[in-house]
């Protein structure tokens, strides 16, 4: 099938346009009806086409991975003209023998990924199928340079991903934690936000706290009064006004943690690494800082700051 445009007297004004499917007889007697010629048209010109890229009108198969889609060439140039499959499509026989036995165009892609990606080259939207992964479909408008389309999978990507949750942890949630991991296993919760939270008399022996927020806005501090912090790793957290009171925390890691106004009295910290640590108006009095280090302080530490 075809489409041409039709003129009478060889004008170029008023054309109608008609679909020509057999002989030139047939499009002689379609011209007189369509024009309202009384006689029939017994001689033709052809002037133009329809369709000024005709070429683009044609079908055409494409081997995607083994799967067969059919298509006109129109809908794989016109959308996104600057796009790979418009320069591979925009004129004919530029494939050469890259073709299969049907004589369908080969590309060694995912059929399910390319499917999306064709319907939206046909109508413009971006239709996905419960179980097709978007991140494919990305990695094939990539591939294919359909740039319009990648941006609107990275914007509907980042839109599906949940938001961070900072809010705070609970004790019940920490303790729970920690009665699921066995006692010889490391315990991680690095980054945890845990915002007041208490854990007296709490043991988590060699545990990985590194990064973690023990601070609340609210003024409510977190307390692990007499805790079993015995190796732990909190390195780099955020503990302002924290109770540590009588805690052990022998051999610990404290790096450039945030002690202000932490009350570390009584606290074992024999061997502690507190360098780079912030204890401004922390109370320390009592606590056993034997082998700690205390190098690159943020602060200077006052001798009535630790009387033992």
């Amino acid at each position: 099938m075809r489409r041409v445009t039709l003129f009478v007297n060889g004008t170029s004004k008023n054309g109608k346009v008609v679909a020509v499917y057999g002989t030139l007889p047939d499009l002689l007697s379609v011209a007189s009806n369509k024009l309202g010629i009384k006689d029939r048209v017994k001689t033709t010109t052809i002037i133009e086409s329809a369709d000024q890229h005709g070429a683009h009108t044609d079908w055409l198969t494409l081997n995607i991975g083994g799967r067969s889609f059919t298509t006109t060439r129109s809908t794989l140039v016109s959308k996104e003209p600057e796009s790979m499959l418009a320069h591979m499509f925009r004129e004919k026989d530029v494939w050469g023998n890259k073709r299969d036995e049907h004589g369908a165009y080969l590309i060694d892609r995912s059929p399910e990924y390319f499917e999306p990606i064709l319907n939206y080259l046909r109508h413009g939207q971006l239709i996905i199928n419960e179980g097709i992964n978007i991140r494919g479909v990305l990695e094939e408008a990539r591939f294919f340079g359909i740039e319009q389309l990648a941006e609107q999978l990275e914007a509907t990507i980042k839109s599906s991903q949940p938001p961070e949750d900072h809010s705070p942890i609970s004790r019940k949630e920490f303790v729970r934690f920690l009665l699921a991991t066995p006692t010889k296993s490391e315990l991680r919760c690095q980054g945890a936000n845990l915002q007041g939270v208490k854990m007296l008399c709490t043991n988590a022996e060699g545990a990985s706290l590194k990064g973690c927020n023990f601070e609340d806005p609210s003024g409510l501090k977190a307390n692990l009064e007499g805790a079993n912090l015995k190796g732990v790793d909190m390195e780099g957290s955020q503990m302002t006004g924290i109770n540590l009171r009588v805690a052990t925390l022998k051999n610990a890691k404290l790096k450039n943690c945030n002690l202000r106004g932490a009350t570390l009295a009584g606290t074992d910290l024999e061997n502690c690494d507190l360098s780079g640590c912030d204890l401004q108006e922390a109370n320390l009095r009592g606590s056993n800082v034997k082998g700690a280090i205390f190098e690159e302080m943020l602060t200077p530490l006052h001798m009535s700051q630790s009387v033992r």
